[in-house]
């Protein structure tokens, strides 16, 4: 274990509130709702929820070939996408680096869904000498770390982390873990989701998971607020670059911020349920922070997983306070959940919320929670409700990351010093 420090150098955002980090960072802190009605189902598919927070207009071809994109379900497209708008806001020039040297760590949570229906209906209705040769590295959920491995030319170490929604926590963690070792200098870590399709609706309907605040779709994700009934489903992809802070400092590259601190635990509960006093929560922020070196009264803001569910949000309020004390319930400490906008992502959730993270920490601001209009009395902390906070102190921002199966994963980032 050799140790290095790993600094984060480029971010890839592909979701319902903006394509690319920039405009993905100003409609988070505008407070702009991503969720709309959706398109990319057919309404008799469509049963109690029919609203999500889907990616419009999205064009495939601007991130690769229009015979790639073809050969590619669309989280493998959102995936690519994400890590070419990553590799570019990093500034890295692929024929400069050791290739075997550069690894990619991509997950997801339920892959090519859409490529799974859409074959399963050429089976029935043509036969099986009419599916696609292509269907099986269209579906599995491994393809989309493949596919960006090829993309980028990337030799090194290549993986692929499937935990339900704390994926693309994970992700960014093994590869931080990665760098740490001295096994990589970059690595290409993050998730990519595309469930808006009619069994992933229709299923997580039937669970009663979902939000059915069909006639308001803008205000349906509501964490921690009182009339919340349900999470949103989101589409998209985040991908981040890490490095070793020594690569890093000897190409130039600009820092956004040091990854200090990831751990993982299992609440060896339920399938679906979390504790109800957040146990696993508490115990991965705790471990996260011991990782970190770093006191809880250190950190400036927590990425709540607030997926706007009653329990989880209960849950993950308890398991703050555990770790947090008074510094939670003083209010000292900031939490959001910016799934208010964006919608759950699933696999894709973690990451996108680590870009959120890394960004309140370059930029100085801290993100809302939208449509937190009546405050559920369980959920008592500073939930920065509806706007955004700008030129305030984020020297540490912890992402959290929560998976059905029992799956924690928290994150740790710091301002970078030298």
């Amino acid at each position: 274990m050799t140790n290095e420090r790993v600094v984060i150098t480029g971010i890839g955002t592909v979701s319902s509130v903006g394509v690319g980090k920039d405009d993905f960072w100003a409609g988070i802190l505008a407070g702009r709702s991503g969720v709309s009605q959706i398109s990319l189902v057919a309404e008799k598919y469509l049963s109690a929820c029919r609203i999500g927070a889907e990616i419009k207009n999205f064009d495939p071809t601007q991130f690769m070939e229009p015979k790639q994109a073809k050969r590619m379900d669309r989280f493998i497209q959102f995936a690519v996408a994400g890590s070419k708008l990553a590799v570019q806001d990093a500034k890295l020039d692929m024929t400069k680096e050791d290739a075997t040297r550069v690894g990619v760590v991509v997950g997801s949570a339920a892959g090519g869904f859409q490529t799974i229906e859409n074959q399963h209906t050429v089976l029935l209705e043509k036969g099986p000498g009419r599916v696609s040769p292509f269907t099986v590295p269209m579906l599995i959920v491994n393809m989309a770390a493949g596919w960006v491995s090829i993309m980028h030319g990337a030799k090194g170490p290549n993986s692929c982390t499937v935990t339900a929604c704390a994926t693309s926590a994970h992700s960014v963690g093994d590869a931080f873990r990665i760098i740490q070792r001295g096994d990589a200098d970059v690595m290409l870590a993050g998730g990519s989701e595309a469930p808006i399709t009619a069994v992933c609706m229709a299923s997580f309907a039937a669970a009663r998971t979902l939000s059915t605040r069909n006639d308001q779709p803008e205000a349906a994700s509501r964490p921690f607020d009182k009339d919340r009934d349900g999470f949103v489903m989101g589409e998209g992809a985040a991908i981040l670059v890490l490095e070793s802070l020594k690569h890093a400092q000897a190409r130039g590259a600009y820092i956004y911020a040091e990854l200090v601190g990831y751990a993982m635990t299992g609440d060896a509960f339920d399938i679906v349920q979390p504790c109800v006093d957040g146990d696993g929560a508490r115990r991965a922020m705790e471990l996260a922070l011991k990782d970190a070196s770093l006191k809880p009264e250190q950190v400036s803001y927590v990425n709540a997983h607030g997926t706007s569910t009653m329990l989880g949000d209960r849950a993950e309020t308890t398991a703050i306070k555990r770790v947090f004390g008074e510094h939670a319930t003083s209010k000292k400490l900031a939490v959001s959940s910016t799934k208010s906008m964006t919608g759950h992502l699933l696999g894709a959730a973690g990451s996108l919320e680590a870009a959120v993270c890394v960004l309140a920490i370059a930029q100085q601001a801290l993100p809302p929670t939208i449509n937190l209009d009546n405050p559920d009395p369980e959920c008592d902390l500073d939930y920065i409700p509806n706007v955004a906070r700008k030129n305030v102190q984020v020297n540490v921002a912890m992402s959290n990351s929560f998976g059905f199966g029992g799956h924690n994963a928290c994150l740790v980032f710091k301002k970078f010093e030298q």
